[in-house]
């Protein structure tokens, strides 16, 4: 069967089956079976199919994803987010627009010890929106700041999926973690002078309106007391990482310990917590790993097929330069966003656009950042973005998914903006792996 035949059969059968409603897993796991069948040899094939299943979900790279998982549960079912919320709004005072502020600034610290995107932006949402809305917010200032922050725990370290991205294309997970860092915090800076545009822009999106002003001294205070001590966590998470003393995996562990500790230590480590943030992450990562399971499967049969290979030698026949084959990919993952979750465009792309990136002689550092980026803007993306969804079930009743969408662009210009930067100047991203190597 020529490449292409084998590509559309796999590829075209996988879209096909999602597009009637198909659980991810289920589609994988039937266009692997067909896939096998016919490119393996039948039954033996089949046989091969089993013994990969075990395989790829036994792969030590992994375990720091549940850690993660459980780290960012139980911040938030120990209540520990939000005394960082109720913190960093003591020290904004009155100033107009402080809760779309205190949304970025929040955010971004909870996206340092969560990582998890959907979990980031329900939080924030489930938080800040009933204040926001009572003191006069408009939508765009509410859903926007909150969709967009949401996402940045898909690229500052701790990112689970960074973890995946990184364990499956054979990336250096420590450094694709790190590169995310500054990155996500320039990101983070552009969100904030977005806010402050659209305030000068549009006064009356946020209101201003009489706080009750924290003396310094309980600014002070709350800032030792609920602030610093998650400092604990981000060194335990990035910092280990950064000096060498730990891989991804051991940060993870000391990431989840550190939360425990200090849940322990504020007595909100409850029975209650622990079987919440459990079960959360047993439901995340089940189903992560039946997707890890039908995907790796599907990434050998193309190869196997010579699909992949194919696939590639017509790519490079078009002499695509540098950017433009960097731009299409990016649309390409866009695309997808429209249609289906994260981890199945990551699985369905990664052996595709991994030998085409090395060929290309791309960072693959550098092209991780980039992937994760498209990715996490994805998110946003109509009709099927996820974080749209999040956004809808934690707003008001008769919230549409066109509102939110409406309400992210201008935010989500800012991540094309940064994706730009990137491509322009990769050492904002290789910065500190390199220096992590040193």
């Amino acid at each position: 069967m020529p490449w292409y035949e084998a590509a559309g059969l796999m590829v075209g059968g996988l879209l096909f089956l999602m597009f009637f409603g198909t659980p991810v897993a289920i589609a994988f796991l039937t266009i692997n079976v067909v896939g096998v069948y016919l490119f393996m040899g039948g039954m033996i094939g089949i046989d091969q199919l089993v013994a990969n299943a075990t395989t790829s979900v036994t792969s030590f790279a992994l375990v720091p994803v549940p850690l993660f998982l459980i780290m960012g549960e139980l911040l938030f079912h120990t209540g520990l987010a939000v005394r960082v919320f109720d913190a960093l709004d003591k020290c904004f005072g009155g100033i107009r627009g402080r809760l779309s502020y205190l949304t970025v600034g929040g955010g971004t610290i909870f996206a340092t010890l969560s990582g998890s995107s959907m979990a980031n932006t329900a939080m924030l949402g489930t938080t800040l929106m009933p204040d926001m809305i009572k003191r006069g917010y408009k939508p765009k200032m509410i859903m926007g700041p909150i969709l967009a922050t949401g996402g940045l725990a898909m690229i500052i370290p701790p990112s689970s999926l960074a973890v995946l991205l990184g364990s499956l294309a054979r990336i250096d997970v420590g450094a694709l973690l790190i590169a995310g860092l500054v990155p996500g915090l320039v990101l983070a800076l552009m969100f904030v002078a977005t806010i402050r545009l659209q305030i000068a822009l549009d006064p009356d999106a946020a209101p201003g309106y009489a706080a009750d002003r924290a003396t310094f001294g309980e600014i002070i205070s709350a800032i030792a007391r609920d602030i610093l001590p998650m400092g604990l966590v981000i060194f335990a998470v990035v910092g280990l990482i950064l000096l060498g003393w730990a891989t991804p995996t051991e940060s993870a562990a000391f990431g989840t310990l550190a939360v425990a500790i200090l849940a322990a230590i504020y007595r909100k480590l409850t029975w209650t917590a622990v079987i919440a943030a459990m079960k959360g992450t047993l439901m995340v990562s089940a189903m992560m790993l039946m997707i890890i399971v039908g995907s790796t499967t599907f990434s050998q049969i193309l190869a196997f097929s010579g699909a992949s290979s194919g696939l590639i030698s017509y790519a490079m026949s078009f002499d695509f330069g540098f950017y433009a084959i960097l731009a299409l990919m990016f649309l390409v993952l866009l695309i997808l966003g429209m249609f289906m979750d994260q981890l199945s465009i990551m699985m369905l792309t990664l052996p595709i656009f991994m030998p085409l990136a090395s060929s290309y002689g791309f960072d693959p550092i550098w092209f991780g950042v980039i992937m994760l980026l498209a990715l996490e803007l994805s998110l946003a993306t109509p009709p099927f973005g996820l974080l749209l969804f999040v956004m809808v079930g934690v707003s008001p009743p008769g919230t549409t998914i066109g509102q939110v969408a409406w309400a992210a662009a201008p935010f989500i210009a800012c991540t094309l903006l940064l994706v730009l930067i990137l491509a322009v100047f990769p050492e904002l991203a290789l910065w500190l792996p390199g220096l992590m190597r040193s």
